[in-house]
């Protein structure tokens, strides 16, 4: 991996000149799908060089060039542009796009900065260098993990009862997904921002304490675990991009973003700077005090500095709360959102009606050379460099090689995990088939349902063939495969 050079130094230097923000109505042009291929290189040369722990370019160029300022703003574009664009694009009736790939890389973008983001982070020079803008990427980091916390709280979606789908909707659930992944980025940038909690400035410190008020959020957001589930008697937690099973002697041990979360707590109550300015009140002595039910010996073992925290909380138990503070404060505040906000407002529907005719809906050949320049861009080495693990059996969790012939979506590392998942992946393996939409359609029409697909089955299997069954395999592997699932799964550290 040593050797291994998506960018060579002068290219990348090149392609951190040309860094710019995009206006929402420009989300998806020819000018944006270059800017977008070259972040991607950006952000998998940037993992790259912190995965080998070697001297990090891309960070320093970032820096020297003055460009954090920009991939905020244009994080936060692409964030106002999901929130109210690609909403009104999915309600349009005559919007029924034959390729939804251009829509779906306007909503990985997003992705693709705040992992960038993330990784450079970890730098203390870097969240210097954001400058004024740092207020808008706290906003950001927090209105992320309040949508973390909300939905967690409301337990997982329900399965929907239909068999019927249409590509949008199926976007529309990609798009949630994504969501879920944006927010656990959004709170390693949190942390890092919170190691620099002494060098920060008041409005900053004031924001992130007062009108946030982040301490109390990330209480919450240990209470719910929203990166933990309970499959049956089963514990899973998200961690390196999949759902992983934990097995009994390994459920004490602390998860990655619980850490997080105790070191960004740690930097927020006992900072010197911060717990000058942080007024515990009766809430949030209320809230603070439930991470002493947390803090077991276990734990302790695993992070000592907790010992610190431990004591704080002891201190605070026995000590009055404070009333609110009514200080007049003058104080700095973010300007991105509501600059954008205040330049488009009422042109969303006219935004999306123009992206519908003009981004949205490309010639089939202009479609073949951008899917021509995606490829170039995924270069499967670096991909496999970049996404090292390995995809994870859909039944029992362990490194999977295949996947299902019909759908391509689930990997499995046998034919009996296939067997024996079959019953749970039904229904996801019939909306997602190749063509299954035209089936669907073309039932409806006559007033039949489809016919169920079995994926132990070929799909070349007739009525009148003696066995039933052809010699086509029923779990497919291969370069391609692997490709698009690394694809799939790239934003991460």
């Amino acid at each position: 991996m040593d050797d291994l050079k998506l960018l060579v130094p002068s290219e990348a230097d090149v392609l951190v000149r040309e860094l710019r923000s995009f206006q929402p109505w420009d989300m998806g042009s020819e000018e944006w799908n270059q800017h977008h291929e070259s972040l991607e290189k950006l952000n998998m040369q940037a993992i790259l060089d912190a995965t080998v722990s070697q001297d990090e370019p891309i960070q320093e160029l970032l820096v020297t060039h003055r460009k954090i300022p920009t991939l905020v703003e244009e994080l936060i574009a692409v964030e106002m542009w999901k929130q109210k664009v690609f909403p009104v694009l999915c309600k349009l009736e005559d919007f029924m796009p034959q390729n939804t790939f251009p829509i779906y890389m306007v909503l990985h973008h997003e992705a693709s900065i705040i992992n960038l983001l993330e990784t450079v982070f970890f730098h203390k020079e870097v969240c210097e260098s954001a400058e004024d803008t740092i207020l808008d990427l706290v906003d950001y980091c927090h209105r992320k993990l309040t949508l973390l916390v909300a939905q967690s709280g409301r337990g997982a979606p329900p399965e929907e009862e239909g068999e019927y789908s249409t590509p949008m909707k199926e976007l529309q659930k990609e798009a949630e997904l994504m969501e879920f992944h944006i927010a656990l980025k959004a709170l390693s940038v949190l942390r890092y921002i919170t190691d620099c909690v002494d060098s920060l400035s008041l409005s900053t410190l004031n924001r992130m304490l007062s009108t946030h008020n982040l301490p109390c959020l990330l209480v919450e957001l240990l209470e719910h675990s929203p990166w933990s589930r309970w499959e049956g008697d089963k514990l899973q937690q998200f961690e390196s991009g999949y759902w992983q099973t934990v097995t009994p002697s390994q459920q004490q041990k602390l998860s990655k973003l619980d850490g997080q979360v105790w070191i960004a707590l740690y930097n927020l109550l006992l900072s010197p700077e911060a717990r000058a300015r942080y007024c515990l009140t009766s809430f949030a002595k209320g809230q603070l005090l439930k991470l002493r039910a947390f803090l077991t010996d276990t734990l302790l073992d695993q992070l000592p500095n907790l010992a610190d925290l431990q004591g704080f909380l002891d201190h605070l138990a026995l000590t009055e709360a404070q009333p609110p503070k009514k200080d007049l404060v003058l104080e700095q505040i973010p300007e991105i959102w509501d600059r954008l906000e205040r330049e488009n407002e009422g042109k969303w529907q006219a935004i999306a009606k123009y992206q519908l005719q003009h981004v949205f809906s490309p010639l089939e050949q202009d479609l073949r050379l951008q899917a021509q320049r995606w490829a170039e861009t995924y270069r499967l080495d670096v991909l496999e460099a970049v996404a090292p693990e390995q995809p994870r059996c859909a039944y029992c969790s362990a490194e999977a090689s295949k996947r299902c012939s019909r759908c391509q979506n689930e990997w499995y590392c046998c034919r009996e995990c296939q067997v024996k998942h079959w019953e749970k992946h039904r229904k996801a393996c019939v909306l997602a088939a190749h063509g299954g939409q035209s089936q669907v359609k073309a039932a409806a029409a006559e007033g039949q349902p489809p016919m169920p697909y079995n994926p132990l089955e070929c799909p070349h299997q007739t009525s009148g063939s003696q066995s039933g069954l052809c010699k086509c395999p029923s779990l497919l592997g291969g370069e391609a495969s692997r490709r698009e699932e690394l694809l799939t799964h790239l934003p991460r550290s």
